[in-house]
């Protein structure tokens, strides 16, 4: 069951604060979930930084709108309480949410100070985030960074099927050194000769000392799934190496065959399909370069705090 948006938690949190006491927003989260009725399991979803809960992260950005709009003030760090017009909120009965905020100038003055967060995230013409008022900002953020990394995924994929194959060679032997294993390219990473590789494309040390390798294979295929032959076929040409460890990489997927027949015989082959390809290479930096560094800020609360 999906959790709820950041604006489903604004009545249950007035609601508990309606007794107007001046309280931290940990004391009472319990509470607010439980109004909620979530489960153990969406509580324990997290944010893509893992630094908090979805659960959390929402009900700070239910009180964050609540404030603005005068509903909740915080008469001191880290604390809030309910207003007048928050109590007038709930006897009203309406649903608290950004439409009902709306109607207080105060909400609409923050809303025209967030730099039009009506208007939708556009790059190269294509639309990537709406209006979408179920997100906080951040999530509308980390939705839009999402976009932009499959949209390069994408990219990354259509040029290495433009290259040659001796150069996706050298691209998988170059990612495994990024990942960290056997230092330099000149002491620990090859790509064998392309005409006489024997079924084995790339070869790496698992570590700087070279104590054992790990034999490389690499399938630049678009439309052909790579079925259990093909692996079957590493895992001979392992044994004539006498390798037990081997990763094969390929542009496009594997079959349902090719997992299951990986989880059966005693060498350890690892998989890795198109998706994780690109995902690996902008983690480590492959072929990829920073465009921008947009740096979301946060108040510095020992700044403020006073001897």
């Amino acid at each position: 069951m999906p959790l709820p948006d950041y604006q489903s938690f604004m009545t249950p949190l007035l609601e508990c604060l309606a007794n107007g006491q001046t309280v931290k927003l940990r004391d009472i989260d319990a509470d607010v979930y439980r109004k909620l009725g979530l489960s153990a399991d969406q509580l324990k979803l997290r944010i893509p930084s893992g630094k908090q809960t979805y659960a959390y992260h929402r009900l700070g950005w239910a009180k964050t709108y609540l404030v603005q709009a005068g509903l909740i003030e915080q008469p001191k760090r880290a604390f809030c309480k309910i207003t007048q017009k928050g109590l007038a909120a709930i006897e009203s009965g309406e649903p608290i949410n950004n439409q009902y905020l709306s109607k207080f100038d105060a909400f609409l003055d923050f809303k025209t100070r967030s730099k039009d967060a009506n208007e939708p995230i556009q790059v190269n013409t294509t639309s990537i985030v709406s209006n979408n008022s179920d997100k906080t900002p951040e999530e509308l953020i980390e939705a839009a960074v999402d976009t932009l990394n499959t949209n390069l995924s994408d990219e990354i994929l259509k040029a290495i099927l433009a290259a040659s194959p001796v150069f996706f060679e050298n691209l998988v032997v170059d990612l495994m050194l990024a990942m960290g294993y056997g230092g330099s390219r000149k002491d620990a990473g090859q790509a064998t000769q392309y005409t006489q590789d024997g079924g084995i494309d790339g070869v790496i040390k698992e570590d700087k000392l070279g104590l054992e390798m790990i034999y490389l294979q690499a399938k630049r295929y678009t439309n052909k799934t790579v079925g259990r032959p093909d692996i079957q076929a590493f895992a001979g040409a392992l044994d004539m190496h006498r390798a037990k460890k081997g990763v094969f990489i390929t542009t496009s997927s594997f079959s349902k065959d090719a997992l299951e027949y990986v989880g059966m015989i005693e060498k350890r082959i690892v998989l890795v399909d198109g998706a994780q390809l690109t995902e690996l290479m902008l983690t480590h930096n492959l072929g990829v370069s920073t465009k921008h560094v947009f740096e979301v800020k946060a108040l510095d609360s020992d700044y403020f705090m006073e001897d």
